[in-house]
């Protein structure tokens, strides 16, 4: 790679307690309309990430082209403010909002370039791109009371194992939320 990384690579993201971020056809309904339920109120000392606390830090955002297509359907644009960078191949840059890159190694030169400090990486693929390639550091996953049988799953196969060290973990609201550091980045199998 061109660039020697300068940034860190932040993961925040919400999956079905089955491992699920979307169901097959990228609906996310389930997660973000869930019906209404009386949770118990679970407390921890160490409260990982919220998305109050996340957002503000990070400067840029990577995401691939279904998470673009989700985000672009909202009634707001959720990243104004931030450099949002889509990694695709088929698509074209016609939304001023967005700058796409076509390869991994366009976008690690897209974010030194950017002066980039804290980076949201944002949907599967690309999540599972960045972890194959030892560019995520931390890791939020908030695990919604729901089991939806199949869908996109968040992880997919990896090559290697990815050790992981619990930074924090609450519950509110029926999630489950934890963050993680990155500890170990390759460990053969």
């Amino acid at each position: 790679m061109a660039h020697a990384k300068t940034w860190t690579g932040r993961i925040f993201i919400g999956v079905s307690l089955d491992g699920f971020i979307a169901r097959t056809d990228g609906d996310i309904g389930w997660l973000t309309d869930p019906p209404p339920r009386q949770h118990n109120y679970v407390d921890s000392s160490h409260h990982a990430e919220s998305w109050e606390t996340f957002f503000p830090s990070v400067d840029h955002v990577v995401m691939g082209r279904g998470t673009y297509e989700t985000v672009s359907t909202f009634d707001e644009w959720p990243y104004t403010g931030k450099r949002v960078l889509v990694l695709s191949t088929t698509m074209d840059a016609r939304d001023n909002r967005i700058t796409v890159v076509q390869t991994l190694d366009e976008a690690i030169v897209a974010l030194s370039q950017g002066d980039a400090r804290q980076v949201y990486i944002d949907g599967g693929q690309v999540i599972q791109t960045f972890l194959r390639h030892e560019l995520v550091d931390e890791l939020t996953v908030s695990h919604a009371p729901v089991l939806i049988g199949s869908g996109i799953p968040l992880f997919g196969c990896l090559s290697h194992d990815v050790h992981l060290t619990l930074r924090a973990s609450h519950a509110h609201d029926g999630m489950v939320h934890n963050t993680y550091d990155v500890t170990n980045l390759v460990t053969d199998r």
